[in-house]
């Protein structure tokens, strides 16, 4: 469930894969003219969208009034997205169970969950659906067009014409069912996908307070209720409401189409007419949201949350935002100068608020709500902390109203306003492989107001209009900030502190409901409840006849994949790779640097260094200048730790950091002399600059592990597996996390300080170095020259030290040629794999569960076969028991590049019952209960993650990191295609079988009383 629109940040990745074409989509879209008529539309309007390079054309359909918006645009990632204005009027989360509903089956295609059971029969790259608080959304794409036809037909039918079944109603949302439901003596409890799912958003703080400030800013209609659904109001949604709330708001007349891509618009408007429109009336939908009421004197509020474990001071643990309502969001270019106001007030350490409210260190980060908000019809601007004393409220709102003086007085230095527009620039440049979903995503909101979308498109014109503002009016942006911010009533104070009996009174309030819905149940009650969970247990227990829904074949799948040339060359003794490809004017640029030469007991500070050895200051300029250099001169750089196992050998991994940087042609030299100042004299003196990005860090980590815990859970589990395993947890696992708040907690950092020098010797050094280039053909040669020149510029930086792990293995870059050049591996032969059961005890209301095994490495014959195994075990049998049945929001298996096979579930109410489910999987392949229909399906969900489009800026990237060429990556993908039954009975029994590999648990979740007294657990 998405809940907020992107920012400016996201909202640009822009541009997608290329496809040449006699005559280009984009060419053959500007051939409309208004008036047109087309299968029941009418052509609205034509406008070229150069800065996109796409052709936009607005129709509407004649009988409904459906608006519908094409993107021609040469792009084969092509893209459908069906939305629908969808205002609720209370926290029953009827929007989104109604979300989760549809895509149980449907007129045509009455089998049960055909989403699911879609993303088997199909090579999409994208399958989704979003509910946000005002709209839903369905999209998909894929890059085959008879693909593309068949998820068509599938969406259109689930959003127009769903079976809507009380059963499918039960699953998604929520019922009441005995914990065991074939027992009658078992006790009664809430459960349902959508409840479960909702009760892990509220236990994310971050999450809890964006509702809260939303519903407390905006009180006045469908803003002021929880669209996702409140937990303890789900089970106050009926069956029938939610049919209801279908009839009135998934209509025609309440719809907005949009496709994207360089398939031909005609097939898409006929079949869409075909299928689905023609069958419809038009209706008055009256699902308008009118405009919220102006307070005329501010608001304050407080909200409690769960104390955090893991937060860097204990004692700091309050969140304060002031969040001002701003203006129409259809007015286009007043909110794209807001939305810029809104960066230049708050983004990076040179801004105003970054100044006053991060620097003094009183919170440990801004709030994730901080910033402007464009996802409703008014938007909002936030600003505050998280992570601060309750003593410095006070302080906290006055500071806000200080920098908010200081702004109307002194206004926007001329280069922070350049490096805003550079980054636009670039954004616009920069070509992301899932464009269409993005663009998709960009207009959602402005559109579902009746906003127009193709303004929105209309990036540089909006870019000029707003140099020109300025050039009218020097004080034109502090004239907003004094409208806006200083003038404003209509804000909200909103604070929220922890509260040590949180999750325990969601418990005690979940009970009661629980409680008063038993006391009103009459005896037949009792037994129609019994009765219906194992009605729902048995529909859930029988094979599915799936064949009513469209596939793709095997045999649809491109056998040979399309070859990637790449150069390989060296700089002053460093190699390089060269990659040629239609980056748009954009230069892209990484290099791998191993730390085999680093102590071990620096090892653990390499993710700290990564984050902060960019943000120091270097050269001549302190840590702001340099911000600023980079804003103004690249696309962004950073550095970050690189663990790589090898594609043979497990026990084999080569360990190091990678930079990455990009920029306009134009600015290469610039980016390769900041990253020559960074490696000749990078700035380790202020303790101040790195305590706060320190702080930032460790809250940073603490608040993802309740959203990415599975991660946390497989990381751990897998540690005692192989050395790669057991290093990627102190880089990225709970090691790490935990290590970072122990550095957070300290006084005094200058220890920590003095260490970076000593880390910075070791992995900034050419003798460890690979260098990789991404460019178009015209401007290879300069940039070859640019990284000769940075080569000899840091050449004292060059040493050769002996590595710490004795054993190194040398890979050679190029296979085929003689030259010396290679890959420096770690190898650690005596690795003794051992057996682990890890549970952290964390205070949340759901868990993340995962089992790992030790398999075998990439280039192994059974390696094909046991990702083809993952695949079809989370289809067929893992997601109807963790999800269906267990009513987890996720659970599955995976094959890792790293040799490992991964179990996994997300939030997920239950936990030893999963690691159960987990062997079910695994017995359920040896039996051999699946049918080569399953294996077909298995294999192209693969494919359509093995051919995932890959932008130019990542070309060539899986050959330079770890030497994957094209001849290996084929003859993988000749491996799956031959994968056979006996192949994945054999491979389950091999490796997963009880006893026949070593596997390592864990668990992240709340107290457990039964592990807790189980000795073979380690609590942590």
């Amino acid at each position: 469930m998405a809940s907020s629109s992107p920012s400016l940040d996201v909202q640009l990745h822009l541009c997608g894969s290329w496809r040449s074409r006699g005559s280009s989509a984009v060419e053959r879209a500007l051939q409309y003219s208004v008036g047109q008529k087309i299968h029941g539309f009418t052509v609205k309007e034509v406008t070229a969208v150069p800065d996109l390079f796409l052709t936009a054309v607005k129709l509407s359909h004649d009988a409904t009034g459906a608006q519908y918006l094409h993107a021609a645009r040469d792009d084969s990632n092509n893209l459908f997205s069906v939305q629908f204005r969808t205002t609720p009027m209370d926290s029953t989360g009827v929007p989104h169970i109604l979300e989760h509903t549809v895509l149980c089956g449907s007129q045509r295609f009455p089998c049960r969950d055909p989403f699911f059971k879609m993303l088997n029969r199909s090579l999409s790259t994208f399958m989704n659906a979003f509910t946000a608080s005002d709209y839903t959304m369905y999209p998909f794409s894929t890059q085959n067009a008879k693909d593309f036809q068949n998820l068509l037909s599938v969406y259109l039918d689930a959003v127009f014409f769903p079976c809507l079944r009380e059963l499918d109603f039960w699953q998604e949302g929520w019922r009441l069912e005995h914990e065991n439901p074939t027992d009658s003596s078992s006790r009664l409890v809430f459960k349902g996908v959508v409840f479960n799912e909702m009760k892990g958003v509220f236990s994310d703080n971050e999450r809890l307070y964006a509702q809260h400030l939303q519903n407390k800013l905006l009180p006045d209609h469908t803003y002021s209720v929880v669209s996702g659904g409140e937990p303890l109001a789900i089970p106050d949604l009926t069956w029938e409401q939610l049919r209801h709330f279908h009839a009135t708001h998934y209509h025609p007349s309440n719809a907005r189409f949009f496709t994207y891509g360089d398939l031909p618009l005609e097939q898409h408007l006929q079949q869409i007419e075909e299928e689905a429109l023609s069958k419809f009336e038009r209706t008055e939908p009256n699902t308008a949201v009118p405009p919220q009421t102006h307070w005329n004197k501010p608001r304050v509020d407080h909200v409690t949350c769960r104390p955090d474990a893991l937060a860097p001071d204990p004692m700091k643990q309050n969140t304060l935002c002031m969040s001002y309502l701003l203006g129409d969001i259809t007015d286009t270019f007043e909110a794209f100068t807001l939305s810029l106001l809104s960066s230049l007030m708050i983004s990076g350490p040179n801004s105003p608020f970054y100044k006053a409210l991060i620097e003094p260190e009183i919170g440990s980060d801004f709030s994730s709500s901080v910033g402007f908000d464009g996802s409703t019809r008014q938007a909002s601007f936030t600003i505050g902390l998280q992570g601060m004393a309750e003593d410095d409220t006070e302080t906290v709102k006055r500071i806000i109203a200080q920098t908010i003086d200081e702004i109307i007085v002194t206004g926007f230095e001329e280069e922070q306003i350049e490096a805003l527009l550079h980054k636009i620039e670039i954004q616009m440049k920069h070509q992301s492989t899932s464009f269409g979903l993005a663009l998709a995503s960009y207009i959602a909101s402005c559109w579902n107001h009746d906003g127009d979308p193709v303004q929105l498109l209309k990036i540089s014109e909006n870019v000029s209009r707003f140099r020109q503002c300025l050039k009218e009016n020097p004080r034109y942006l502090q004239d907003k900030v004094q409208h806006y911010f200083k003038d404003n009533t209509h804000r909200l104070t909103l604070t929220m502190s922890p509260d040590e009996r949180f999750l325990e009174k969601q418990a005690e309030a979940e009970e009661q409901k629980l409680q008063r819905k038993i006391q009103n149940l009459k005896d037949a009650d009792h037994k129609d409840i019994f009765d219906k969970g194992l009605q729902l247990l048995a529909v859930q227990n029988t094979t599915q006849d799936a064949s009513c829904l469209p596939a793709l074949k095997v045999s649809d799948i491109e056998p040979i994949i399309p070859y990637t040339p790449v150069q390989l060359g060296t700089a002053g003794g460093v190699p390089v790779q060269y990659c040629e490809q239609p980056t748009n004017g954009m230069v892209y640029f990484r290099a791998m640097c191993n730390l085999n030469s680093l102590p071990e007991d620096l090892k653990i500070y390499v993710p700290l260094f990564c984050s902060v050895i960019t943000k120091l200051g270097c050269g001549e300029m302190d840590y702001r200048q340099q911000a600023q250099r980079i804003e103004l001169k690249t696309g962004g750089m950073s550095v970050s730790p690189q663990i790589i196992p090898d594609t043979d050998d497990l026990d084999l991994y080569e360990q190091g950091i990678i930079l990455s940087s990009s920029c306009l042609e134009r600015n290469l030299p610039d980016m390769f002399q900041l990253w020559s100042d960074i490696f000749n004299s990078p700035h380790f003196d202020d303790e101040q600059r790195l305590r706060v990005l320190v702080m930032m860090s460790a809250q940073e980590l603490s608040n993802g592990i309740s959203y990415s815990g599975h991660m946390y859970a497989m990381t751990r589990a897998a540690r005692t597996l192989t050395p790669t395993a057991d290093l990627q947890e102190t880089f990225s696992g709970m090691d790490q996390v935990k290590f970072m708040k122990r550095i957070a907690e300290m006084t005094d950092l200058t220890s920590v300080l003095r260490k970076l020098p000593r880390i910075k010797r070791h992995l900034l050094n050419p003798e460890n170095m690979r260098c990789a280039v991404n460019a178009t053909p015209q401007k290879m040669s300069d940039a070859a020259g640019e990284v000769e020149r940075f080569i000899g510029n840091i050449a004292a930086n060059r040493k050769d030290r002996k590595p710490v792990r004795p054993i190194v293995v040398e890979r050679a870059l190029d296979p085929q040629a003689e030259s010396s050049a290679s890959r420096k591996l770690i190898s650690e032969p005596n690795f003794k794999p051992c057996q682990m059961k890890t549970y952290f005890q964390l205070p949340f209301n759901v868990n993340f569960v995962s089992e790992c095994v030790r398999a075998v490495p990439f280039t192994h014959a059974d390696y094909a076969s046991l990702c083809i195994l993952a695949r079809m075990m989370t289809a067929k049998f893992l997601h109807g028991e963790i999800r269906e049945k267990g009513g987890a929001y996720g659970g599955g298996a995976r094959m890792g590049g790293g040799g490992l096979f991964s179990f996994y579930s997300y939030r997920d109410p239950n936990s030893t019952q999963t690691l159960s489910a987990f062997r079910g999987g695994v017995e359920w392949v040896r039996a051999g209960k699946f049918t080569q229909q399953d294996i077909d399906e298995a294999k192209l969900s693969v494919f359509s993650a093995v051919d995932a489009p890959i932008a130019p800026s990542d070309k060539g990237l899986g050959r330079f990191l770890n030497g994957i060429t094209d001849e290996i990556k084929q003859r993988y993908r000749e491996r799956l295609f031959a994968v056979t039954d006996k192949n994945l009975t054999d491979v389950a029994g091999r490796y997963l079988g009880v006893g026949q590999q070593t596997c390592g648990v864990a668990i992240l979740g709340p107290e457990n009383e039964s592990i807790r007294k189980d000795p073979s657990w380690v609590v942590k």
